[in-house]
C-alpha cells in the first residue's frame, strides 16, 4: 500500500503546478516528437507482430504483450508521412487513451523531459504534419535549440477508430431540453478533434459551446467576465476542460478558478483521455467537480443533465 501511495504522490506532484513530463522520440528522422508520459504504459522493442485481416491500413499488426493482444499503429504513417522503415531502429510505445490500450511504432526513443506547460505553445498554422500536432516546444541539445512536435494522438486515433456521438434514448431526458436550449458551456481543449466530439454531442441538447484552445485563454475569458461585473454562472452552465494543454493545463486552470472568489463555485468537469489509478487523486487535488473519461457521449450528457437539474432545484427553493 505504501508503494502505491508513493507512486500516486509522485505522479500528482505535477498536478496544479502546470508541469508535465514528455517522452521524446524520433520517427526515422532527426526531428523530435513527443507525447505525455502520463499516457505511456511502457516502451519496448518491437516483438513479433501478427497480421490482422481487414484492419485499418495504419495498423501494422497485433502484438501479444503479457497475454494481451494490442493493436500496433504506425505513428509515422498516421501523421501523413511515409510508413516507418522497419529495417532501422524501431520501438513500441504502449499507451492507454480513452479507456483503450494501443501501441505506437516509432523509431528511436530519446529521453523523458520534465517541462512547464508555459514552455509549450500552439503549433504554427499550415498544412502537413501541423494538422496532427497539439503543441510544439523547444529543448536544448548539444548547445542547440531543437524543435519538438507534440502529437495530437486523439486525432490519430479518431481517424482509425470510429467514435459515436449518438446519445442513448435511456440517457436522454427530453423534459430537460427546453431548459438546456440556448444554454452555453465553455469547452477547453487543445485538440480540435476532441472539441468537435464534445461540441457535436452537446449541440444535440441545444447547447452552444464557447471553445478555448488552452487554459490560459479560458482563464482570460473568465476573468474578463468577472471584471465586467458578470457572474460566470450566468454566462455558462459549466466548464468542460481537458487536462493537457499548452500554456496552461486543465489542472492549473481549475486551481486558478477555485482560488478566485468571484468564480470559485463554477462547476468544472475534467474531460480527459488519461486513464489509470491517478485520476481520482488528481481531481481531488485540484478541486474539479467530476471527471469524464474521453470519449463517452452518454456520460457527458448525463453530467450536463445533472447540472441543469441541480440549478433548477436551487432556483425552486
Amino acid at each position: 500500500m505504501t508503494s502505491i501511495l508513493a507512486t500516486v504522490d509522485s505522479r500528482t506532484r505535477l498536478v496544479g503546478q502546470n508541469r508535465l513530463e514528455l517522452l521524446m522520440f524520433q520517427l526515422g528522422t532527426h526531428h523530435l516528437f513527443a507525447i505525455n508520459v502520463f499516457k505511456v504504459r511502457e516502451v519496448m522493442k518491437v516483438p513479433r507482430l501478427n497480421h490482422l485481416p481487414g484492419s485499418h491500413p495504419k495498423i501494422c499488426g497485433v502484438a501479444t504483450i503479457r497475454g494481451n493482444s494490442i493493436p500496433v499503429i504506425d505513428l509515422r504513417q498516421s501523421i501523413g508521412m511515409t510508413p516507418i522503415d522497419r529495417t532501422s531502429e524501431c520501438n513500441l510505445i504502449v499507451t492507454e487513451y480513452n479507456r483503450s490500450v494501443q501501441a505506437f511504432m516509432v523509431g528511436k526513443v530519446v529521453y523523458i523531459k520534465n517541462m512547464g506547460w508555459d514552455e509549450i505553445t500552439e503549433p504554427p498554422k499550415g498544412a502537413g504534419r501541423s494538422h496532427y500536432l497539439t503543441a510544439i516546444t523547444r529543448v536544448e541539445e548539444a548547445g542547440k535549440h531543437q524543435l519538438v512536435e507534440i502529437i495530437d494522438v486523439e486525432k490519430v486515433l479518431a481517424e482509425i477508430i470510429s467514435y459515436r456521438i449518438n446519445i442513448s434514448e435511456d440517457v436522454l431526458d427530453r423534459s430537460l431540453l427546453p431548459h438546456l436550449s440556448g444554454r452555453k458551456i465553455m469547452l477547453v481543449d487543445d485538440s480540435s478533434t476532441a472539441r468537435r466530439q464534445v461540441r457535436e454531442t452537446v449541440e444535440q441538447l441545444g447547447i452552444e459551446c464557447i471553445e478555448m484552445k488552452n487554459g490560459a485563454e479560458a482563464l482570460r475569458r473568465l476573468k474578463g467576465w468577472c471584471e465586467e461585473g458578470k457572474d460566470v454562472k450566468d454566462e455558462i452552465l459549466l466548464m468542460i476542460t481537458d487536462a493537457e494543454m499548452p500554456e496552461m493545463d486543465g489542472y492549473k486552470l481549475t486551481s486558478e478558478v477555485r482560488s478566485d472568489p468571484r468564480m470559485n463555485d463554477l462547476y468544472v468537469a475534467l474531460n480527459t483521455s488519461l486513464s489509470g489509478s491517478f485520476n481520482e487523486a488528481m481531481v481531488k487535488k485540484v478541486g474539479c467537480n467530476i471527471l469524464i473519461s474521453k470519449f463517452q457521449p452518454d456520460l457527458l450528457v448525463d453530467v450536463v443533465q445533472k447540472r441543469i437539474r441541480s440549478m433548477m432545484e436551487a432556483e425552486a427553493v
